[in-house]
């Protein structure tokens, strides 16, 4: 009996170990696409948005080159940055996106930064999608939330961005400054980035070449 529970003990800390390996807070490196070699174009970012403002988005410089990276090509659309909360986050390994994008942040801002408001509702993210909960009726009107709230696809633009990242956790208040953007992928897909903050269903998330992040 005591070497069975031996065996028991010995496979549920081998569990944990694996579990912490790959849950966010693992010292493993983000997989996060280097750009392609030889090219050397820095990831400027573009105006910064007021500090409890609502995103702001600005124009592409003319002057602004498509960032080429080694799983495809990156458009930019426009000047994206934002200081919100974050409601949940999500790590994603095997679809098509995390070649580029490892990680979701579903993000709100307005009456979504206050405590009260977010601790009636729950947040779950799957297939990158985000869906809100409450329990009989939500705390603020249903329009409200979808327009102070977004499902970021993080592409960091570097390691010291995907180390920030990396520290993101639910409840933390994030700053993210970057370009969104369309995907041209090797393989031969695309995928566009929303921009807009008011639609809802495929194609709303906001995809986000991150330029910096800071979490606080």
């Amino acid at each position: 009996m005591i070497e069975l529970r031996r065996e028991w003990i010995a496979a549920a800390l081998a569990l944990s170990a694996v579990g912490w390996w790959y849950s966010p807070i693992s010292p493993r490196a983000l997989p996060f696409p280097a750009q392609a070699p030889g090219f050397a174009q820095p990831c400027r970012p573009p105006p910064r948005v007021a500090a409890g403002a609502e995103p702001l988005q600005t124009a592409v410089p003319g002057e602004l080159r498509p960032f080429r990276l080694q799983a495809g090509t990156l458009t930019p659309l426009a000047g994206f940055s934002i200081d919100a909360r974050v409601l949940s986050r999500r790590d994603y390994r095997a679809d098509r996106l995390a070649d580029f994008a490892p990680t979701d942040l579903a993000v709100g801002w307005g009456r979504l930064n206050d405590d009260a408001v977010v601790a009636r509702m729950r947040f779950k993210q799957e297939v990158r999608f985000v869906t809100y909960y409450w329990d009989r009726e939500p705390p603020i009107p249903v329009q409200e939330i979808l327009r102070s709230s977004a499902n970021l696809h993080i592409i960091p633009a570097d390691a010291q961005v995907a180390r920030e990242l990396k520290r993101t956790r639910a409840d933390a208040h994030v700053r993210v400054d970057g370009w969104l953007v369309r995907i041209d992928s090797r393989r031969g897909w695309d995928a566009t980035s929303s921009l807009t903050r008011d639609d809802t269903g495929a194609g709303a998330c906001e995809i986000v070449y991150a330029c910096a992040i800071q979490v606080r």
